[in-house]
């Protein structure tokens, strides 16, 4: 079956607000709110697909057992790969975020993103 979801048009109020935290990544700049919503995933987990949103903030990640793919929707962050040169990512970029990728993560204006996790 075809699962069909319209990122840019979702309701913010559909999404579940938390404070970022591990295991998901380390605030580094205070208390950081994140929202999302679980979209789509396999059964076995090793696919899980949905929306995230982000205030700013600046944060650590670590993908050491699983990788990510993000298509940005709205609003300008920078990501910085340990070793490598920052990236900034706005509306319409993609990024992927392989297995074994660390570094920081800064948003400097609230982001929207539809991503995908793999293991």
């Amino acid at each position: 079956m075809t699962h069909v979801i319209r990122p840019a048009e979702a309701d913010a109020e559909a999404l579940e607000a938390k404070p970022l935290a591990p295991p998901s990544a380390q605030p580094l700049s205070g208390e950081i709110t994140v929202r999302g919503k679980v979209e789509f995933a396999t059964a076995d987990r090793t696919i899980v697909s949905g929306l995230w949103e982000s205030d700013p903030g600046r944060s650590r990640w670590e993908f050491l057992t699983r990788g990510e793919i993000v298509h940005i929707l709205s609003g300008r962050m920078i990501v910085h790969e340990d070793g490598g040169e920052p990236v900034e990512l706005t509306a319409g970029s993609a990024a992927f975020f392989p297995i074994g990728w660390t570094g920081e993560w800064s948003v400097i204006e609230p982001v929207r993103k539809f991503y995908v996790v793999y293991k």
